[in-house]
């Protein structure tokens, strides 16, 4: 953002030299990244003065050519080859002298200097006005005044303004600071705190007066949540121009391009005072001015000449015809101010925040008014900005008001309220500051102080801070423009060690993340913003329960995840179509849901295997990642958080081909299976993908941080294995709850190591390989025992599940 000292001292004066200004700007916020020269005319006309031309005779060698000789007030005239066809004896010109520096049309710069013309020296060069840089004109060397004395600078007699610009890096909450009033009120309060007492001057309007009631346009506000407030006047009998030297002046020292007066006047309230404003030609508009929006598909064709398509959300600017303006970004082609304008229609308004962001972003369009209006300006001063304006217009371009103003404003916008706390002031800065001076800063920063008690202050926050909301953005308010420099630091330090338990949730998750690295995985970080297209991969997900931003910077990150395995199949797509198609990635992070209960986040640790499981090398041939060795990875994070006890439960979660879950009770501590090929089909992965989900929050619960010993059995375990053929729906978690309840007590483990499904087998069966552990801590099992164990469990798999021994 760019700020003019010269246009800042007309709201503060202040006789401070810029650096020391750009400091104190910088110390309340609004850091001054650089202070520029700005001067209206480049150069400032350094070396050029008046001249007296005494003589003018013809070249003797060149028919175009004139030798004159030129008093320029030091006593020794000096003669100039002109070739300009109007110079003559008697005349006051601008003249450039020895060294001066001029630029070109492209603001290269040239030194004049000493030199022939034709066999005749020339002592400088007598310019035209575009050569001056103060105008486009070619046609002959400039006239002056003939009172003019010899010698004179020309910056004098042209009034060159001479001017310092701070770019100052605005923050995006500071929506208070984005003009020059805003930024004198900043500075302000900064030099009362420093001890200077100065004032803060506003343009006054109270010269506003309608001169004729002879052109009404009523407005019809349809959409008053989008524009809760909205005003509007006419000026009739304008003549469009171009502005005076001192609008285009305050203009072009902000980088704005002077158009005419009546543009220039709407630019220069804005970078005045922070309100947007937009003037239509008032003959152009039919019937009435209605704020609406419009069904999505309408077009209208926007200043820059190019035809948009229109979204149902955004507000447009209307007459009885049709659109004329997207309302707070940008005006129409059909409707704008020309040279044949003579009436106009004077807008400002508020408009929401929201709407007109996204309908910024949604049409790509970035515009001083899109910039403000996106980020809050001051409801309170539309009315006041619009008679400011409408008198600069009357000052540049004649005119009367020839309507009441329009105001429609159904809702006040309320100022917020706060209670300040002194004791929480001084914990937050590290300081007790005097109450005397929290009031004289609250006082300085327009904060009305309500109520005050011993325990602190209740506050009334004006609504244009739409940053200070609460009671620690007050703190900060205070901090920074009572200077934190200002703060003083104790010369003790105190210092403390904190004993935090091991089952701290980042010491565990260091204590996993070491391991899985151990086991070649990498963490990664995704963005928690994603798509909402991604709840339609699965009917777990609703898209209800999305949580959606308010101003989006895109549709592709417009929603908070529900899940992180999408944004965990971008990182493996990413990797695949880069060559690294061997991938193993782990990821702590955070999904986001929007439940009728209200929001919710809730922590996941999430596995992720494709490719092959080692690299290859001469040593051994690759093998391919399978279920049961990530299978292992998931178990064994259980076991090294000491997790035991877990039971097999079917998966809730519809993302998985094939899939099994641990669980404790009721809940489930970890998913984890095959990904199915549709998902990864719509990511453009062609190869299988093992996904595991841990709920954290649970695991976090489950971790003990007590340590259980049990001795070693005595006894040995024995181990025999089933093959059964099973039809095809029968579950691996129906077999393992069949068994336990066959064997409760020496049944130690079960594992399903081989399954099979293809030829040789009977259509609609596969094939199931299982181990059982049976185990007595008490004696030495007998074989008589085992099979028997083993006889009950083979004749309930036959008669629940129709199973039969292979």
């Amino acid at each position: 953002m760019k700020i003019s000292y010269n246009w800042l001292k007309q709201f503060i004066k202040i006789d401070w030299n810029s650096e020391e200004t750009a400091a104190l700007l910088t110390d309340l916020g609004l850091e001054v990244e650089t202070v520029d020269k700005y001067q209206s005319v480049k150069g400032g006309l350094k070396g050029i003065v008046v001249g007296h031309i005494l003589t003018c005779v013809p070249h003797p060698d060149a028919d175009r050519l004139k030798v004159t000789t030129v008093d320029l007030g030091d006593g020794t005239p000096v003669q100039i080859v002109c070739g300009a066809s109007n110079v003559g004896a008697g005349q006051k010109v601008p003249v450039a002298t020895i060294g001066t520096v001029l630029y070109d049309k492209e603001g290269n710069p040239f030194t004049i200097k000493k030199g022939k013309i034709r066999g005749q020296e020339s002592h400088g060069m007598i310019c035209a006005e575009d050569e001056l840089g103060l105008g486009e004109s070619h046609d002959g060397i400039m006239i002056l005044d003939e009172t003019l004395v010899p010698g004179t600078k020309a910056a004098t007699v042209f009034k060159i303004e001479n001017d310092e610009v701070f770019e100052i890096g605005l923050t995006p909450n500071r929506a208070d600071a984005m003009s020059h009033l805003g930024t004198a009120r900043d500075l302000r309060a900064g030099m009362l705190q420093s001890g200077v007492n100065v004032e803060l001057i506003t343009p006054s309007v109270s010269n506003f007066r309608v001169d004729k009631r002879t052109l009404k346009i009523d407005v019809d506000v349809k959409e008053s949540k989008l524009v809760p407030r909205y005003c509007g006047v006419t000026i009739s009998g304008i003549t469009v121009k171009t502005s005076p030297e001192w609008l285009q002046n305050r203009l072009k020292a902000v980088g704005i391009n002077p158009k005419n007066n009546i543009v220039d006047v709407t630019n220069y309230v804005l970078h005045d005072l922070g309100q947007p404003l937009h003037a239509f030609d008032a003959n152009k508009i039919n019937g009435k001015v209605q704020v609406k929006t419009l069904p999505t598909g309408t077009k209208f064709t926007t200043l820059d000449d190019i035809e948009r398509t229109l979204h149902e959300e955004d507000v447009m600017i209307c007459d009885d015809k049709g659109p004329m303006c997207i309302a707070g970004v940008f005006g129409g082609k059909n409707s704008g101010v020309s040279e044949n304008t003579t009436a106009i229609f004077l807008e400002s308004a508020y408009f929401n925040p929201v709407s007109v962001r996204k309908t910024a972003k949604r049409h790509q369009l970035n515009t001083d008014a899109s910039f403000r209006f996106e980020r809050g300006i001051d409801p309170t001063i539309t009315e006041y900005a619009l008679k400011r304006a409408a008198l600069l217009i009357q000052e540049v371009a004649g005119g009367e008001i020839t309507s009441d103003i329009v105001d429609v404003y159904p809702k006040k916008i309320e100022d917020f309220t706060v209670f300040l706390n002194f004791s929480k002031v001084a914990k937050i800065i590290g300081q007790e500051l005097p109450k005397d001076t929290i009031k004289q800063i609250l006082a300085s920063l327009e904060i009305k102080v309500n109520s005050v008690s011993d325990a602190g202050l209740g506050l009334t926050i004006p609504a244009y801070r739409v940053d200070v909301q609460r009671e620690i953005d007050v703190i900060e308010e205070i901090l920074r423009v009572y200077g934190y420099n200002n703060i003083s630091l104790s010369k003790k330090i105190n210092a403390s060690v904190a004993n935090s338990p091991r089952t701290e949730d980042y010491k565990v998750q260091n204590t996993i993340a070491s391991q899985l690295n151990a086991q070649g995985f990498h963490e990664m970080m995704a963005n928690s913003l994603t798509t909402a297209a991604y709840a339609e991969l699965s009917t777990v997900l609703k898209e209800e329960h999305n949580v959606t931003m308010l101003n989006p910077l895109s549709s592709d990150l417009a929603t908070m995840r529900q899940s992180l395995l999408f944004s965990g199949l971008e990182a493996l797509a990413y990797n695949i179509n880069r060559k690294n198609a061997d991938l193993k990635l782990f990821e702590f992070g955070k999904s986001y849901h929007n439940y009728p209960s209200g929001y919710e986040e809730i922590k996941h640790l999430t596995l992720f295997q494709t490719g092959n499981r080692n690299q290859e090398s001469w040593t051994q041939a690759s093998q391919p990642s399978n279920f049961f060795l990530f299978k292992g990875f998931v178990t064994a994070i259980l076991e090294k958080l000491g997790i035991q006890k877990t039971n097999c439960i079917p998966v809730t979660s519809d993302v998985f081909s094939e899939g099994i879950a641990f669980g404790l009770g009721q809940e489930t501590l970890v998913e984890f299976g095959v990904v199915k090929k549709s998902i990864l089909k719509y990511f453009g992965i062609k190869q299988e993908v093992f996904y595991a989900d841990f709920n954290w929050a649970l695991v976090l619960k489950l971790v003990s941080s007590k340590i259980k010993f049990t001795d070693i059995p005595k006894y040995p375990e024995v181990r025999r294995d089933l093959a059964l053929l099973l039809d095809n729906e029968v579950s691996y978690d129906a077999i393992y709850k069949i068994a336990r309840q066959t064997e409760k007590s020496l049944l130690k483990e079960i594992n399903l190591f081989d399954v099979y499904a293809g030829s040789n087998l009977p259509e609609g069966k596969k094939s199931y390989a299982l181990s059982f552990t049976i185990q007595d801590t008490a004696k030495t099992l007998e074989d008589a025992q085992i099979d028997k164990i083993m006889s009950k469990l083979q004749k309930n798999f036959e008669t629940e599940l129709g199973a039969v021994l292979r």
